[in-house]
């Protein structure tokens, strides 16, 4: 079979696969293959190692031998949370709403798709001598597209600023 490559149908006429990848480079088991319709997929050393489907979800073998959806960290913030609240560093927070002791809003740049999303953190009273703890329950409530809103506190479940919070929102 022969290649085609022109200005309007790119590479065509091959799929490959895993073990013979359509597009490589002098490392024959290693490339890109169209394993279904819609479908890109990447090979090492003759191995599936990621895929995007046609539905767009990027799929990846990340030691657990099989290549399966990926649920990304669509945002997280490290804080104070004491005083004013200052953000250290984030991903696709814009802010934080302080609304009282132990009680803030996080408010995300980018908003998310839907509010079916998980909430997890850490929170330690100092930056020296505490262990992290974790949030509250992790105490979050109203779950929303643009933000969400969590508690931290004592262990006793009594709201309480902390001067390190780490919050992460997985989807």
């Amino acid at each position: 079979m022969s290649l085609i490559l022109s200005g309007s149908d790119g590479l065509s006429d091959v799929d490959g696969s895993a073990a013979t990848p359509a597009i490589r480079g002098t490392d024959a088991n290693t490339g890109i293959f169209f394993p279904a319709a819609d479908t890109i997929a990447f090979s090492e050393g003759g191995v599936e190692v990621m895929r995007l489907d046609s539905s767009g979800n990027l799929q990846f073998n990340s030691g657990y031998g099989s290549v399966a959806t990926a649920y990304a960290c669509r945002a997280w913030v490290n804080f104070n949370g004491t005083g004013t609240v200052a953000i250290r560093a984030s991903g696709n927070v814009t802010s934080i709403t302080d609304n009282g002791t132990g009680d803030y809003t996080v408010n995300f740049t980018t908003a998310m798709t839907d509010a079916n999303y998980a909430v997890t953190g850490t929170q330690s009273s100092d930056n020296e001598t505490s262990a992290n703890n974790p949030v509250q329950g992790p105490a979050t409530v109203d779950y929303s597209t643009g933000s969400f809103r969590v508690y931290t506190g004592s262990n006793t479940s009594t709201k309480q600023d902390n001067v390190r919070v780490c919050l992460a929102a997985i989807r």
